[in-house]
Order: C-alpha cells, then structure tokens, then sequence
C-alpha cells in the first residue's frame, strides 16, 4: 500500500538546498551517502546544480512521473510545492517543513486544504512537520537526521521528530539495527495505523517499536495493533499521562477514568507491549529482536558478585516472575565444576575472579535446567575480569531455546564487550532491574499469545425496555439518569436491585414502607442532584412508619434550602439491603477508545487507594475475572485472614452485563454502580444505588469489538 513511499525508485527533493545547515541540503546529502540506487531530482528556483546534480526550477519541467516527493520549503511555499509535485504525478509526498497544525488554527486550516488536495488526487501524504523516511533494505534516508543506522529488524515510528532523532542516534551507539524509521509528525494523512500495517506485512521488520502522543482512531488502532502484535512485538511509549493530558469526568467513575488510563486498557487488549520510557522502549526491542521469548516464568540468575544477584532476585519478585528452583541435576553438575566457595543455587554465584569458562559452565546448566525458562548473566569489573573473553564464552553457549539477557556493570571498560554481546545478538543492560524489566516485558508478550481466542458472552436481556427508558430522555434532552431510571435499565439486564417505589407523600411513602417492610432507606429523587449527600437528601435504615413520615418532611425541607432551584420528583423509598462487601462497579465511554470498564472495592479502596483496574468493552469472562485479580485489594474477595469468601463469580457476571449493556446502547456516557453489595457464594448480590449519564448525541458512533 505504501510501496511509493517506503519503495520509490525516484525521488524528487522540492527545496533542496547548496547551504551546509539547510534542511533541504541535509536530506539531499543523506540521500547521497546512504547510497540510494534510484533516481534522485533536486528542485530549487535559484540553483541550476545542487551538489553535482542538475536541479529543476519547477518539479513541473521534470520529464516523467515521481513515486516520493519530499518538501522542504518554507512554510509559505508549500502549498504551491505540494501542488506542481501532484503535477508531476507523484505518488506520495513527504512535507518535512513545519509551521501547520501545531501552531493553531491557521495552520491547521492550512494544513487540511494541502491534505485535502493529495486526497482528491489519490497521493499519499506524511506529515507536514515530521524528520522524513528511512529504509535501510532500500538504502534509503529521505530524512534530515544525521544518523544513517545499519540493517536491521526493527522498524521505528514516531509523532515526534525529535524523539525519532533520538531513537536513531541510540541504536547507531548500541549498534542496532534498524528497517524502516518513519516520522508521521503532524498526521495529516498517514497516521500509526496505516504504518502499523505496513510493517506487519514487511518481512524485514521483526519488532515494531514507536513513540506516540494521541491516537485518532481508537477502534481502528486496536484492530490494527492487535492485527500487528499477534505476528510480532509491538513496543510503544505514550507521552501524555499526567493530569494536565487526562479527561475530566465526574464521581467515582472519574478517578479512574483519565485519558492514559483508556490507553492503557486499549495497549492491554491490542497486546501492545508499552514502554514506561525512553530506554525502555528500546530494551523491550532489544531483548525481543535478538532473543526467542520465554515459555514461563522462572528465571535463572548468574553472577560474579552477591550485591547485582540480589538486586536482579528483588526486581524478579518484584515483577511478579519467579527466581527459578533448580533441579538436582544441575546443582551437581555446578558443585562438581565450580569451586567450593561458589554458591550452586540460584542466584549461581560464581565469584569475583570468575573466568569466561566458569561462566560457560553456569550458563550451560542453566540451559539445560528443565526449571529455567530465562537467563540473566550479570558480570561485575575487577581486576581479574575478562569481559570481552567472557562476553563471547556466554554468547556462544546461547541455545536459542531459552532467552538469555546479559548485565554487564560498569561503563568505562565495558564498551568493546558490549559490542561483542550485540554482535553475538545477546542483549545487554547497565543495571540488573532493566534487564527484568526487559525479560518481564518479554514473558508479559508470550503470555498474550498464548491467550485462546476472545470469546464474548452475550446474555438474554430485555433491550426494548432500556431503548424506550433511553429515547424518553433524550427526546427531552435529558442526559443524567437519576436511580430510579438507572435501576430500570439495571433490572433489564436481569441486576438484582433492591424493592422501592417513589413517593409524593408522606403517607403514601409510609404505605410503600410497611409493603416492601422495614428497614428501609429514603432519598430524594431530582434530575438536578446527582449526588444526593451533598444536600443532604438521604437517610438510612429507618424502622417505623412514623419515622417514614418525619423524614419525607425532612428530606422535602433540606432540599428546598440547599438546592431551592432543583426539580424534586418525589422521595424514593426503597428497602435496606442486608450487609455485605461493597465494590464500584462503573463504564466511562472513552471519545478514542469506546466503553470502559472499571471495578474496585467501595469506600476507601477507590476514594483513597485509588485501587481499580480498567479494561475496554467488551470483555469475556477471563478478562473481567482479570480485572479483579490486578486490583491489590483482590486478597479481600478471596476471604484472606479469616474473613468470608466472596462470590467472585456475581462479581463477573455483573461486570459482562455492563460490558454488553455499553456496547449495545453507546448512547450511555457513563455508568456507575456503587455501591454493588456482594455476600458470600448462594447470597443474591445487589445494585444499591446507581447512576446513568448518556450522550448528547443520541446516535454516538459504536466501538466495534476486535482483537484476539
């Protein structure tokens, strides 16, 4: 699909430049010296040569078509570049030059009209303000970077030129090799999915790595990652997760609703492996370029000194792997081979005068090990060391069957060394935590894959009655859903709420009291108070019809003194649920993403802790029994330290109903149940109190399902 642009065999160059510093001068020498084999037109109204090639006044005089156009005019002359480069029949067009979009709404109107004009034209556009396009297999740098990497497996995308500037420079120091590096900047046309897809297809690419900071098309991104991730590690670093860059949204669904949180639940489902950081981004790809991905958990540690093991068996705990319990076998092996003093379990201490074969030795047990899934050999400098003999005894014992990651400590005297390892595609870290973290990255992946296919319970429910709820309010521009109408929707599909009936009286609310019987709680019933405590407007376990009557006359008085322009709609009177465990259950629909989930135990849990987990609608059952097990507060449904076990499975099951009731109306902004009081296994859990937000629009868009 983008052959023209990853593939051209002409490329012209509108702005190229003779001044050492231009932009237009830097990707002209770029294409010279990275030896691209096709034909190469410079075009500049003031030159007639440009480093020993004859130059164009106007692309318009080239005498044929182009497959790439590269702009690197001033942002004033770009319209008219982008224009006699479409008349020269070019097939993709790159716009390096900035000043568009990011700048506000002139540039951004002025960066619609060039996009409008390659789209009626059938051209390809990345950009404007973006670093350009490399092809190592194509021996191609269309890109003003001073770094021309060497051919490699791992393909680069980045929203940032900077950022692709960076990642070029740091593979070239560690002498990695790189396929495609591609700078989207402004995404006018070409955005991450359409390079995602790209290089899923590319058979030089083995790892995609990338730097984003918005995605525009939530669902389509997840197909396409999911589609990308399911035949080779995708690693991506998001920027943009502070406050300042999250959504605001209200009550206790909106603590855990913020922007990056939606990104996160989208990265989790796709099998996205996301980076924390910049040097994360590129150890997950180092490890996952040169190194098979591990089939469990259990990871060997090898070592010349006590403290490094130690730090690497924390970070290992820590990361919720295993420090591997090796067998019988490879501990006789080790006390035969190694001498007295070294320490034979894991981690294998094979102390500080080690020499590259007593390495050899410890690697090739662990190889062997059935217990071992992974390996860290870490290697401190003394005087005795031999890194560069050592580095090359570990790698050649590499089966290939188990990943092996080396953390070689000490920066002054290892730089040969660790030009050995790469060259010998072993990865290799200055601190023990990256390496885990690299290796947990990796099983994190493996896992994913492992996962069977995604199967979606689709529960009989009544969605008549929730559509006719739903129509009534927004044909009178409704958008909050008070409890009443909230519970409705609930009991459709098929929720336990507890019995109750809106009064207009205090004896009416009597008689509904002595009917469903006592106790029983009352609150007022007002499409203008969302939070019904804040006025006062609630009461609990009330246990006589005088006491009913008193407090319809109370909730009526605090109502019309704390909130005298809400609309009361009567006195609620519902029946007081039993005890039991209380957990939020919510959905926020992401604008990116579609409907999200989230769960957490009620109270301090999620008001203080900030204990819940989030996944994107729809979710299977292994997924919401997911959601539950990531939360710290998981111990507590389990019935840890004496307590009652909790039916988890109601738990579940609530959470697939909200799943399917958001994807079935995504006219519902957002959802909350809290609190969902749970009892024991047998005990009939119970929707206490609710509350529903729908759209503004009342046909939003539907998020479609995908992924494995």
């Amino acid at each position: 699909m983008l052959e023209s642009l990853l593939y051209p065999e002409s490329i012209a160059l509108i702005g190229a430049s003779r001044q050492t510093g231009k932009v237009g001068h830097e990707i002209l020498v770029n294409l010279l010296e990275g030896g691209f084999a096709g034909q190469i037109v410079p075009v500049n109204p003031s030159a007639d040569e440009v480093l020993g090639l004859k130059c164009l006044h106007d692309l318009t005089a080239h005498d044929g078509s182009v497959d790439l156009t590269v702009i690197a005019a001033p942002t004033a002359f770009v319209e008219e570049a982008v224009k006699s480069a479409i008349s020269a029949r070019t097939k993709a067009i790159v716009v390096v030059t900035a000043g568009f979009g990011e700048l506000g709404a002139a540039g951004t109107e002025m960066q619609s009209f060039i996009a409008r004009l390659c789209a009626d034209s059938g051209v390809r556009l990345l950009g404007p303000n973006c670093l350009g396009v490399i092809n190592t297999d194509h021996r191609m740098n269309a890109s003003f970077s001073k770094r021309m990497p060497k051919r490699g497996g791992i393909s680069v995308l980045s929203q940032s030129g900077a950022v692709c500037t960076a990642m070029l420079d740091w593979a070239v120091a560690r002498g990695l090799g790189l396929a495609k590096v591609v700078s989207i900047g402004n995404k006018a046309d070409l955005n991450e999915c359409d390079f995602l897809s790209a290089f899923v297809d590319d058979e030089q690419t083995k790892v995609i790595v990338g730097y984003l900071e918005n995605i525009t098309c939530g669902d389509e991104f997840i197909k396409v990652a999911c589609r990308a991730a399911s035949a080779k590690p995708l690693v991506l670093l998001r920027a943009g997760v502070t406050s300042a860059g999250m959504r605001a949204a209200s009550a206790h669904t909106g603590h855990i609703a913020g922007h990056d949180i939606a990104y996160a639940a989208a990265f989790k489902r796709a099998g996205v492996i996301r980076a924390e950081s910049f040097d994360a981004l590129f150890d997950y790809a180092a490890a996952l370029s040169m190194q098979p991905l591990p089939k469990g958990d259990r990871v060997a540690i090898i070592t010349n000194a006590g403290g490094p093991a130690v730090m690497a068996a924390d970070a290992v705990e820590q990361s919720g792997m295993k420090v591997a319990a090796l067998n019988r076998d490879s501990a006789t092996t080790l006390k035969q081979e190694l001498p007295s003093a070294a320490i034979i379990s894991n981690p294998i201490d094979v102390l500080g005068d080690a020499d590259p074969q007593r390495y050899a030795t410890a690697v090739k047990a662990a190889q062997r090990d059935d217990a071992v899934d992974s390996i860290i050999v870490i290697l401190t400098p003394h005087s005795m060391t031999r890194p560069a003999e050592t580095a090359r005894a570990i790698a050649a014992c590499s089966s290939r069957e188990k990943p092996m990651l080396a953390v070689f400590l000490g920066s002054a005297d290892a730089m040969s060394e660790r030009k050995e390892l790469v060259d010998c595609s072993m990865p290799d870290y200055p601190s023990p935590e990256r390496a885990v973290a690299a290796l947990r990255a990796m099983f994190g992946y493996a896992t994913w894959l492992s996962q069977p296919a995604r199967v979606v319970t689709r529960f009989p429910v009544n969605r008549n009655r929730v559509d006719r709820i739903i129509s009534r309010h927004q044909k009178t521009n409704q958008v909050q859903m008070g409890e009443v109408q909230a519970k409705e929707i609930l009991r459709a599909y098929d929720f336990n709420v507890p019995d109750g009936q809106v009064a207009n009286s205090a004896d009416e609310a009597a008689e509904i009291a002595q009917r469903i019987t006592f106790p029983v709680v009352m609150k007022v019933v007002s499409p203008d108070i969302l939070h019904k405590s804040d006025v006062g407007g609630i009461k609990l376990n009330i246990s006589s019809a005088e006491e009913v009557r008193d407090t319809f006359d109370l909730l009526t008085l605090r109502v019309g003194r704390r909130a005298p322009d809400a609309r009361l709609q009567g006195i609620y009177v519902e029946k007081m649920c039993v005890h039991g465990l209380q957990v939020v259950l919510g959905m926020t629909y992401d604008p990116q993403f579609g409907p999200m989930l989230m769960f957490g135990l009620g109270g301090t849990f999620v008001d203080i802790l900030k204990d819940v987990s989030c996944y994107l609608a729809p979710i299977t059952a292994d997924e919401a029994m997911q959601m539950l097990s990531e939360t710290r507060s998981y111990a507590l449904l389990r019935g840890s330290r004496g307590q009652a076990d909790i039916d988890i499975s109601a738990i579940t099951g609530a959470l697939q109903r909200i799943s399917q009731l958001a994807t079935d109306f995504p006219q519902i902004a957002e959802l909350n149940i809290d609190p969902y009081i749970v009892g024991s296994p047998g005990t009939e859990p119970m929707a206490v109190d609710a509350r529903i937000t729908l759209t503004a629009d009342p046909y939003p868009p539907s998020q479609a399902d995908s992924g494995k």
